[in-house]
């Protein structure tokens, strides 16, 4: 019998048939070879030399005799997809001084042009092959590897061995020359404008303190503006052949075809290729070493501050080791997993000071192998005022408590309980894990020069190492992470003068008293001893929606539950909680209370629960607690599992029904708030998250960013009056979408979610109130505080909301990805302005009205014309004809390969679903859903431009620098069209 992907399966249940033929795009498949260096049977694969990690006997391994090695293995999710990734050892601290910024060069030049490939002809031809750029189809340099990444969907032999030839032209034969590295060079620098500002500023100069001496100080993969400009395609090419070799190279492919298949194209494709020139051996990136004189006991080495006025403050202290490749044995892995559980500990001790009022308003301990440059003990925080050492004396409080004392048995536990639920949930789920994040895996062990395990043999080390866990040994390890050859420190600071390097040495060289008040005593607190939500509610309706086997049941307290039990994701259900009439609610006076909402009304607890009670309640359990205010609902949102399920639901409905008001959190937040604040004008990016929002809904005050003066006047006691209410209002919607038992699911919802108090419904005003769209007029400029080269622009015009043009809203996204590939190519290609400019489509469907098609880039302040002139260029383009064949096609086919995909997961269909106990043709819209992506005509396309383009100019935003005048006219040669 045929097998039918799954994702195909589910959409043939409510997509029209004729919609899910594949589309052909390749004539035929040619006959593929058998491998022949697959790692001979009884031998040890590449990736395990050395360890006695067992092996994952799901990955093929094989060695070419050029060297290169590739990883292959049949994987079905989502269906019909091969990922591929290819690793490239060599990074940024692989240049020479002359070099900086060449890997990421190469990165980009051999998507330009290569064997296969003509001049900028990559992105079209992965978009006809359904691939979407930047997320299908991407690369990414670091300081120790290159990898380039393929997402291949609605795979067949032929489209494999097309992919595959196409990469290996881009890897083994790119056309370096002078003409394509003087076209990529603006792109690039571009992507370097974009990235600068303060917070760069203070990552580079951290990064120069913390890796003093190393090559990692002064190598980031972006490189200097001069070394780019004085690239050539000579200069490129000696770097390229230098490092793009077969014996650098690795070759992943994880996907839903034969494994064969994926090693005999590798095999085809890369192996006869050959390296120019002698091997070139790695350059050596250096030890962290402590200065002459330094205390061996306490070695106290380069300290740095750095001043950046709209930068929070942030505090970093690194106790710094070697690197040295390791044998990853299982007994090394028992280690590392010690080492998890002593930094577990600390960070639990270090959370719990910061809510019970603390000097800091976060802190955390991490250790991390860093770009194979050093091993080392994170130690970073947020002082809370400028008392930078009353903040270091505290969280080193903390942690010399963990160095001078033994945790308790308690302590460990809880935290071997935490453990215990992510392994198993791993090994739950492995069957569905996707194909790309196991390909990422072993990109990232090939990386690190560790081995790879499945699920289950990380959960029986976890569990040998379990069995050995005492309290001394976790002394030990603790003990071990805070040793080193030397610490450095870094310290980011608004304010001048507010401390010194030689301030900050003295304070790591004192002596600090163990604090053990941060330690969490154990309490046992049980979801037994619990009060009820009340008494248990009637089901008045249960039947099928008419959509797979996804049913509806209605309770006598208005409560409405959407529950579709199935077995596609094995371990994992999503619950999602919507109530009351979201950003409708929210009085133009609550601005604050909205913002304070999202950081602290979870944390407030629940009835006489805390936050610390909750967290142990959550022990040993799978929860979630995400919450958002959206257009038209509040939600609450978990990712869990059916052991968990039952209380996971309790915990939603009790927070409705009997919400706590702990102040801390609140306070907490406010804090933080304030702290963000000034940071926001540090870029462009940041004044368009601080102010986008609120300009276009026409200056609502209930979209507006909070200042600090109006956090200064907000009170725990405001807070619960503004929300109070509104955690008391309706409708109250439950979906509930994965593997559990549907019958005491329902149950569950009868206890909780039925058992609440009926629902206030919010007035009729509320529900009335739709967002305005401000009239275009003059462009509308805010400045920041940047860099003097950083500006952004943003063009937009209303749409709608609402589901009576649902079927619309779907065809705008057609528009707009149309829109966003021209205005790209525009921008990066012939004004060399923008490096990312972004098209997006926005309707609210559960609100009438607040859409938009909104364009944005970042880009230098003299190309704010020229965007709003490519913007409504390409605007009054799209209305004047219909697109071409090929145009459509390359949007159309990635679409179509993306809903296929997309359909296979439970939150695909929950999110379709929201929403459709209180408007229930969005369940019949549902059948239209890949016609509408996939079968609206270049004609529709082309009068939706006219009614939304034609209709109105757009409204224009530009931020620039403080100090500038915002430039109008477009230079001379500079618009696309010129």
């Amino acid at each position: 019998m045929t097998q039918i992907p799954r994702a195909l399966r589910r959409l043939a249940l409510v997509l029209p048939a004729a919609l899910l033929v594949p589309q052909p795009l390749l004539a035929q498949e040619p006959a593929t070879p058998t491998p022949q260096y697959l790692t001979p049977e009884g031998g040890t694969p590449w990736i395990y030399e050395g360890s006695d990690v067992p092996r994952d006997k799901e990955w093929i391994f094989g060695t070419l005799p050029n060297g290169v090695r590739y990883a292959v293995r049949k994987n079905g999710v989502p269906p019909d997809q091969v990922s591929v990734r290819v690793r490239i050892d060599a990074g940024s601290l692989y240049e020479e001084d002359s070099e900086r910024g060449y890997a990421h060069l190469l990165e980009h030049l051999l998507f330009r042009e290569s064997k296969y490939l003509g001049p900028a002809e990559a992105i079209p031809t992965w978009q006809r092959l359904g691939a979407t750029f930047g997320s299908d189809t991407n690369a990414e340099t670091s300081p120790t590897q290159t990898v380039f990444k393929l997402d291949l969907p609605n795979v067949d032999s032929a489209k494999l061995a097309e992919s595959m030839k196409l990469l290996s032209g881009m890897v083994r034969s790119p056309v370096l020359s002078d003409a394509n590295v003087r076209a990529e060079v603006p792109i690039v620098l571009a992507e370097k404008r974009e990235r600068g500002g303060a917070a760069e500023r203070a990552g580079n100069a951290s990064r120069e303190v913390l890796f003093a001496g190393q090559r990692l100080a002064d190598r980031v993969p972006i490189g200097t503006e001069a070394s780019l400009k004085a690239a050539t395609g000579a200069s490129v090419s000696a770097f390229y052949k230098r490092w793009y070799r077969p014996e650098n190279t690795v070759v992943v492919a994880a996907g839903d075809i034969d494994p064969m298949q994926l090693a005999a194209e590798i095999e085809r494709w890369f192996g006869d290729w050959k390296g120019q020139g002698p091997m070139t051996p790695a350059p050596d990136f250096g030890d962290p070493v402590a200065p002459a004189g330094a205390d061996p006991a306490n070695p106290v080495g380069e300290v740095g501050v750095v001043v950046e006025p709209d930068l929070p403050r942030s505090f970093s202290y690194a106790v710094m080791r070697p690197w040295r490749p390791v044998q990853d044995t299982i007994a090394y892995n028992e280690g590392l997993l010690r080492d998890a559980l002593a930094q577990s500990l600390i960070n639990r001790r270090l959370e719990s000071r910061a809510r019970a009022g603390g000097s800091y308003l976060y802190a955390q301990v991490a250790q991390d192998d860093v770009s194979r440059s050093a091993d080392m003990t994170f130690v970073n925080f947020a002082p809370l005022t400028g008392d930078w050492k009353a903040a270091l004396d505290d969280v080193r409080g903390v942690i010399a408590d963990a160095l001078a004392t033994p945790p308790s048995q308690e302590e460990i536990d809880r935290e071997l309980a935490e453990f215990e639920i992510v392994f198993k949930s791993q090994v739950e789920q492995q069957r569905v894990l996707p194909g790309p994040r196991l390909a990422d895996d072993i990109v990232n062990a090939v990386d690190i020069r560790e081995a790879v395990a499945a699920p289950d043999t990380v959960l029986k080390v976890f569990n040998s190492m379990r069995a050995k866990v005492t309290p001394e040994r976790v002394l030990e390890h603790t003990r071990a992470l805070f040793s080193g050859a030397v610490i450095r420190a870094v310290y980011i600071t608004p304010e001048a003068g507010e401390a010194s390097e030689a301030e900050i040495r003295a304070a790591l060289r004192e002596d600090v008293a163990a604090d053990a008040n941060a330690r969490v005593a154990a309490q046992a607190i049980s979801f037994d001893d619990l009060p009820p939500v009340g008494p248990p509610g009637e089901i008045t309706a249960q039947g099928p929606i008419g959509v797979l086997d996804i049913e509806q049941v209605d309770f006598a307290n208005g409560v409405k539950a959407i529950l579709w039990a199935n077995d596609a994701e094995p371990g994992r259900v999503a619950v999602k909680v919507r109530f009351g009439a979201g950003y409708r609610a929210i009085e133009p006076d609550q601005a604050v209370y909205a913002n304070l909402g999202y950081a602290a009304l979870i944390g407030s607890g629940i009835g006489e629960l805390d936050q610390e009670q909750l967290d142990l309640l959550s022990t040993g359990r799978k929860f979630g607690f995400d919450f958002q205010t959206g257009d038209g609902a509040f939600s609450f949102f978990a990712q869990t599992r059916e052991q968990d399920l039952e209380e996971q639901l309790y915990l939603f409905a009790a927070k409705l029904a009997m919400p706590g008001w702990d102040p801390r959190p609140v306070i907490r937040a406010k804090a933080a708030g304030k702290l963000a604040y000034e940071s926001y004008s540090a870029n462009p990016g940041g004044i368009l998250k601080r102010d986008l929002e609120y300009l276009l809904n026409d200056e609502d005050p209930r979209f507006r960013t909070p200042t600090p003066e109006m956090f200064d006047a907000a009170t725990p006691e405001g807070f619960r009056k503004v929300w109070e209410p509104l955690l008391e209002q309706g409708p109250v919607e439950v979906l509930v979408f994965g593997e559990f038992d549907k019958e005491a699911t329902i149950e569950s919802l009868r206890r909780t979610f039925g058992a609440l108090a009926p629902r206030a419904t919010p007035p009729a005003a509320v529900l009335d109130r739709v967002s305005e769209f401000p009239d275009a007029g003059e462009t509308v400029v805010r400045r920041h505080r940047g860099d003097a080269n950083q500006a952004a622009a943003v063009i937009a015009w209303p749409t709608g909301g609402g589901v009576d043009d649902l079927r619309e809203s779907r065809r705008l996204e057609v528009l707009a990805s149309v829109f966003n590939n021209r205005l790209m190519e525009a921008m990066r290609e012939h004004a060399g302005a923008s490096y990312a400019p972004v098209v997006r489509s926005d309707w609210p469907s559960d609100v009438e009205g607040g859409g938009r098609i909104a364009a944005m880039a970042q880009l230098r302040p003299e190309d704010v014309p020229v965007f709003f002139a490519e913007a409504e260029r390409i605007a009054k383009d799209l209305a004047a004809a219909p697109v071409g064949e090929d145009e459509y096609n390359r949007v159309v086919e990635p679409l179509r390969q993306y809903v296929s995909r997309a359909s296979t997961g439970n939150l695909f269909w929950l999110y379709q679903l929201e929403n459709a106990t209180v408007e229930p043709r969005r369940i019949a819209l549902l059948r239209y859903l890949l016609a509408d992506y996939t079968q609206t005509p270049p004609s529709e396309l082309q009068a939706l431009a006219q009614k939304y383009f034609g209709s109105r100019a757009g409204w224009r935003l530009a931020v620039i620098p403080e100090g500038q005048e915002l430039a109008t006219a477009v230079v001379e040669g500079k618009a696309a069209g010129r």
